[in-house]
């Protein structure tokens, strides 16, 4: 039988006198959302300074897809270290080409595809918007509402999931158009009859935005998450795709697909945008391909890929044989079980999350794909007013009592654990994360 998960009431001595550390020489710009200060990791459960077990649901925010510290990434890493562990992309390795062919064999185009590696989703993004604006000669890009794509400057002008991200860093990066994101839950715009939320958000891009605002032979790309992330973990309407893949065709708009949190096996499928049946031009990849050693990459059809010459391009750290090892490692193991299991423990997940809305008013909506997963909390059901402070309770009761889970969105719980967890700890952390919203929605 497993000890008690909380010993020392968090955060325990240990961990505070680390927070007061933290607190004298750290960027105050980190945000935190309680004071989970980390010892040591196995799976799917972590240890704090002070000795008390959680089972986490976050995994890094999706980084740690094969869970914390697995003995094959670990190997592959310290057998890599004790060869060489850097040597820049001035230079060649057969570790990088091996990354690079394995990410053309997964990718979600039909199309062969080239690579550029990087070490963070912002960079692949960042990759992704030069490369859009290099290949078609436009400037102009259309964005979401509600997304996340990272915090360097040219990333940033897409970042619309809070003004917090913005506040002061104006202007980023010109020629950034937002639009809403489809939202079945909150929709925008009136849903046209026969249609649904995506059909109005592509009517609004094709009969307002285009002709009274955006000329669409002037826009590059479009950038968006298959299932947004930061901006609550919401799940697009079937029809949305589709015709957001047809309006890019007919005006020669490249369609880039950041799949940074939703990729690698993190649905039940390598990339979320498969679950429409979509194709993009171009797909953005870090977070849960590396197992937590630093990485990211940009893929694009050759077609596209191909019309950067050298030297447009690059970075020092890119393909690092460290992150390039992990990489190879993680993308078999996620191949050979971890995938599918994402998709059952992910159905199994929202299924027991679907009974709980039903015993709980506060609980406005669950949705998701795999391990991808978001309960949004409402003060009433059918104003679905966000409760932002209700969900903000949850999160740090969950923390107190052993389940690590951050937020997102206005008022949304994401659950988001390793790809391998296991039945018996995903019913232990519900069964934490229901007592929690029981104690809160009791005042």
């Amino acid at each position: 039988m497993n000890a008690p998960r909380i010993s020392v009431t968090p955060p325990g001595p240990k961990a505070k006198a680390i927070l007061e550390r933290d607190a004298q020489v750290l960027s105050p710009s980190y945000a935190r959302d309680y004071g989970f200060v980390m010892d040591h990791g196995k799976g799917a459960e972590v240890w704090d300074v002070d000795g008390n077990r959680y089972i986490d649901f976050s995994a890094g925010i999706a980084v740690n897809s094969t869970g914390h510290s697995h003995p094959e990434i670990v190997k592959a890493i310290q057998t890599q270290a004790e060869k060489f562990i850097h040597i820049s992309s001035d230079y060649y390795h057969d570790l990088m080409v091996r990354v690079a062919e394995r990410i053309d064999e997964i990718a979600p185009m039909k199309e062969d595809v080239t690579v550029f590696l990087a070490n963070s989703g912002t960079e692949s993004v960042e990759a992704a918007i030069k490369l859009a604006r290099y290949a078609t000669g436009r400037r102009q890009f259309i964005g979401f509402l509600g997304a996340f794509h990272g915090r360097s400057m040219g990333s940033l002008s897409f970042t619309a999931s809070k003004a917090r991200q913005q506040e002061r860093f104006f202007p980023t990066m010109p020629g950034v158009w937002h639009v809403p994101f489809p939202d079945p839950y909150r929709p925008v715009f009136p849903i046209p009859p026969g249609g649904d939320e995506g059909d109005a958000v592509i009517d609004y891009i094709e009969n307002v935005l285009f002709p009274e605002a955006l000329p669409p032979d002037e826009v590059a790309a479009i950038l968006v998450e298959p299932i947004q992330g930061e901006g609550g973990y919401i799940v697009p309407p079937p029809n949305f795709f589709p015709r957001l893949r047809k309006l890019c065709d007919e005006h020669g708009i490249l369609l880039i697909a950041d799949e940074v949190q939703s990729g690698v096996g993190r649905t039940g499928k390598w990339w979320a945008i498969q679950h429409w049946g979509v194709e993009p031009d171009i797909v953005c990849i870090a977070k849960g391909i590396a197992s937590g050693v630093p990485m990211g990459a940009m893929a694009a059809r050759k077609s596209v890929g191909a019309k950067w010459k050298p030297g447009a391009h690059g970075n020092t750290y890119g393909g690092n044989p460290i992150a390039c090892v992990s990489a190879l490692k993680t993308l078999e193991l996620i191949e050979n079980g971890y995938m599918q299991n994402a998709a059952e423990m992910g159905a199994y997940m929202l299924d027991a999350l679907a009974e709980m809305q039903a015993r709980h008013p506060s609980i406005g909506q669950v949705r998701g794909r795999g391990l991808m997963i978001g309960a949004e909390f409402v003060k009433n059901q059918k104003t679905k007013e966000p409760a932002r402070a209700l969900r903000d309770r949850i999160v740090h009761g969950c923390f107190e009592r052993g389940l690590l889970t951050l937020g997102c969105g206005r008022s949304t719980v994401r659950f988001m654990p390793a790809l391998m967890i296991g039945k018996d700890l995903v019913d232990e952390g519900l069964e934490i994360f229901e007592r929690v919203v029981m104690e809160v929605e009791k005042g």
